[in-house]
């Protein structure tokens, strides 16, 4: 599951500059790509030199690629990294045939990958962009050359009991009446309520980071296509869960090639931590980072961990150099 736009922790850069009306940090660029039936925002963090591999971040179930521009920034001298806006969220507008399906925003990430001509790239995920990667993983080896899931959300048999009023979105009806509901809650009661259930110590958010918020909060909240986005694409994650056989994405985790590393909050709320051995099992030789103190974003909340444990999974396994310096021979 994942969130709503999120609040920061404590901000690399600051916020110096807005795209139209979109924030983005010092470094950082906001672009569109448009594809056929598609268009997609993409925002892209200024690599500190050249020749760095790129890499891809997929955001989670109502948040943006500004999720990730903490990391991105930590991770500037390693990879060249931009963020997706999945199609109805961020600043990406609707997918043109509404279809808001794993399977969907999995062949948009290939789609724009394909078309970008950037692959293999290192792929990180979180959440419903955790499921999402491994997707793609799975059926597009050739453009994945390392994966990185920050709580991935894959098949529970006992889901999180705080979990279930997303699962509950997709259920006909349910999102009317949870608007209806929420027609009466201000934009800073939406945020406090997202923030405490998504991060392991909601104190750690900066004022600013708050204030950017509640701020982002509102300009969703008045699109008219937001709740068709939250619901839709709940309504694709149960979907996907309840895949079985080859498109089943455990099944799809056991045949990603790429090095792994799995992140895991012990105070998430919305994936069991429980989980974290049972995906390091089914992703083959995949490293595991347990962090008791981190909730559902730990690349939020402890940016500068989830960087040191990526690095890490680059110097053991030799995938951090260009393949135009490896075919030189300088890797």
């Amino acid at each position: 599951m994942s969130s709503t736009e999120l609040p920061g922790v404590r901000s690399t850069a600051e916020l110096s500059s807005q795209a139209g009306a979109a924030r983005v940090a010092e470094g950082e660029q906001l672009r569109t790509a448009v594809l056929p039936g598609l268009e997609l925002a993409v925002r892209v963090r200024t690599p500190l030199r050249t020749g760095l591999t790129p890499a891809l971040f997929v955001h989670g179930l109502g948040g943006s690629s500004q999720n990730w521009s903490d990391l991105m920034a930590r991770l500037a001298d390693t990879v060249d990294g931009e963020a997706l806006d999945l199609p109805g969220f961020g600043w990406s507008p609707p997918p043109a045939d509404r279809d808001y399906s794993v399977t969907a925003f999995a062949r948009a990430v290939i789609r724009h990958l394909d078309a970008a001509g950037r692959g293999p790239v290192h792929l990180f995920g979180n959440s419903l962009g955790g499921a999402v990667s491994t997707r793609v993983a799975a059926v597009r080896p050739d453009l994945v050359r390392t994966l990185t899931l920050v709580s991935p959300a894959l098949p529970e048999l006992r889901v999180q009991r705080s979990a279930v009023p997303t699962a509950l979105l997709a259920v006909p009806g349910v999102a009317a009446l949870v608007g209806r509901l929420a027609q009466g809650l201000s934009a800073e009661q939406r945020t406090r309520g997202v923030t405490a259930l998504c991060y392991g110590d909601p104190s750690r958010v900066t004022p600013e980071g708050f204030r950017n918020a509640v701020e982002e909060m509102e300009r969703r909240m008045a699109l008219p296509y937001f709740w068709e986005a939250m619901t839709r694409s709940s309504r694709g994650i149960v979907d996907a869960y309840t895949l079985g056989g080859q498109h089943g994405l455990w099944r799809q985790a056991q045949r990603v090639l790429a090095p792994s590393l799995l992140v895991y909050g012990g105070r998430d709320q919305l994936v069991s931590y429980r989980m974290a051995h049972k995906a390091a099992a089914a992703f083959r030789g995949s490293r595991l980072l347990c962090m008791p103190e981190a909730g559902h974003v730990a690349m939020m909340e402890y940016p500068e961990a989830v960087a040191a444990a990526f690095r890490e999974l680059l110097g053991d396994t030799g995938t951090g150099a260009s393949d135009r310096y490896i075919e030189d021979g300088r890797g």
